[in-house]
């Protein structure tokens, strides 16, 4: 298989599992977000695809994520990018607090909107919109390139970066990314024409 991007969202991670907002803090990965990221390389692997270059965030549950993959398909030796243009969508105020305790406080719909609107940010945070405003150009002049090259290329991110490509490739409005999930550990791989398009599509699931 050649010519492909694939999208990975990292493990899951242990403020995953204690339903906390996480953002730009740098907790790592539970035992499962492990075992979904050997997975994730597991399927990779059975596919055939060998990579020319990674890219990933700077926040470690990513970059393990990443790490893993590679080492399940024995390509522990390609270049990897780390930027935090590609970091989750910064939460600010609710970054740490359990979710259900942030519903407490502001109440269940204001918490709805911060959480499933695409441009209203909760205080000190980032917007959808705001994420895609530092994803997407670092995707058009850093990432776009070296598939337009002809290169494979492997991106390990974070549910709302890895949104904000997924809406920009696949043409999609701010209500349909919104009501996209993107699972943890599930490699999303694309296959692009020329000019950037989607020809192809599909998740990797067992």
């Amino acid at each position: 298989m050649d010519n492909v991007l694939v999208l990975v969202r990292h493990g899951q991670s242990e403020w995953n599992e204690r339903n906390l907002f996480t953002g730009w803090r740098d907790p790592d990965l539970t035992q499962l977000g492990v075992q979904e990221a050997i997975k994730a390389g597991k399927l990779l692997k059975a596919q055939g695809v060998i990579f020319d270059i990674a890219y990933t965030s700077v926040l470690k549950r990513a970059q393990r994520t990443l790490s893993l993959i590679m080492e399940n398909l024995n390509q522990t030796d390609i270049p990897v990018v780390c930027d935090q243009a590609l970091n989750e969508r910064d939460y600010g105020e609710l970054s740490g607090l359990n979710k259900d305790e942030a519903r407490k406080q502001w109440g269940e719909e204001q918490v709805l909107m911060w959480r499933r609107s695409y441009d209203i940010p909760p205080p000190g945070g980032e917007s959808l919109k705001d994420t895609a405003a530092r994803v997407l150009p670092y995707y058009k002049n850093k990432i776009w390139p070296d598939v337009k090259s002809g290169k494979n290329v492997i991106v390990a991110a974070h549910g709302n970066s890895i949104r904000a490509l997924i809406m920009y490739l696949e043409e999609l409005s701010a209500q349909q990314i919104i009501e996209r999930e993107v699972a943890t550990g599930v490699p999303m791989v694309y296959r692009l024409t020329m000019h950037g398009h989607v020809e192809d599509r599909r998740n990797l699931v067992a």
